[in-house]
């Protein structure tokens, strides 16, 4: 066969598989058995971590053959094809996922690779047995980051009310989460935190988020504390703890022990000798000669 004689053939054969997934796509989705077409309207939920891959799972009837597969976006009310196959042969990729997806025909799948927050939505799947004939599953991807362990900083002031015990500043931030989430504070009563201040912020190009949160909290006694962002939990800290002797406090108490060690060791030392000089009497005393009367 001449070299345009072959091309003419593919081009004939890509042409039939656009007008074959047209008519596949133009097929209306209706309940039913052989004929017709299945459809579930319960969306399957699958769960891929930023960055890594997925894969998506076609359910099917195994006592038919299957011709095809074809995965597509459902974006703005509108089905994107992404990648399938049909009747043994691959079908135009779209060239957005051209070099990261992959379709199985054997376990009719199609693996998706480094994946991003902008993948997250619902995408149907596909499965023709003939013409008129196809099962549709929807599929709803769902993207997940992991937040740093999350930094927690305290800054503990004496209350001015005149009450006992301080009031302590506490922040705690994390990055590189995704969804946005909270901060959760283990170890301290809700109902007495004030002073909330929330400062989150999302990547322009990843989208995944930066949570900081600072509130205020009033303590008399020690309290260990801790924050949670997600998954993601912080080292733990100890707030209003007891008052101990300042530096200057341990300086002028170590000078104070310093210098009565010193006087007690000069009194000693004053002691010593005195009673060295008077035994030197003494024995001067018991040594002395004696005149004969």
């Amino acid at each position: 066969m001449s070299l345009q004689l072959r091309c003419l053939d593919n081009r004939r054969y890509s042409l039939a598989l656009v007008l074959t997934l047209l008519l596949l796509t133009a097929t209306p989705g209706t309940s039913g058995t052989s004929g017709t077409s299945g459809h579930s309207d319960v969306a399957m939920n699958i769960t891929a971590v930023l960055g890594h891959s997925v894969t998506f799972k076609c359910p099917s009837t195994h006592s038919k053959p299957v011709n095809g597969l074809y995965i597509q976006r459902m974006k703005n009310d509108k089905e994107v094809f992404i990648n399938g196959f049909y009747k043994g042969h691959p079908m135009p990729v779209n060239s957005e996922y051209q070099n990261r997806t992959k379709v199985n025909e054997m376990e009719l799948s199609m693996e998706m690779r480094n994946i991003s927050v902008s993948d997250e939505g619902l995408y149907k799947c596909v499965v023709f047995y003939s013409t008129l004939d196809k099962m549709e599953t929807m599929i709803n991807l769902k993207v997940t980051a992991e937040y740093s362990v999350p930094t927690i900083k305290k800054d503990c002031i004496k209350r001015n009310d005149g009450s006992t015990g301080e009031s302590c500043q506490l922040s705690c931030s994390a990055v590189g989460g995704y969804p946005q989430s909270t901060v959760t504070w283990v170890g301290l009563n809700s109902s007495e935190m004030s002073g909330f201040y929330n400062r989150n912020l999302a990547d322009n190009v990843s989208e995944t988020w930066t949570i900081n949160q600072t509130i205020i909290f009033n303590c008399d006694q020690p309290i260990s504390v801790s924050c949670a962002i997600a998954d993601a939990v912080s080292y733990t800290i100890t707030i209003c703890e007891k008052e101990s002797f300042s530096l200057q406090v341990i300086i002028a108490i170590i000078v104070v022990l310093a210098f009565v060690l010193l006087i007690l060791v000069i009194i000693v030392m004053k002691c010593c000798c005195r009673r060295s000089e008077t035994r030197r009497l003494e024995d001067q005393v018991d040594g002395a000669d004696i005149p004969l009367a």
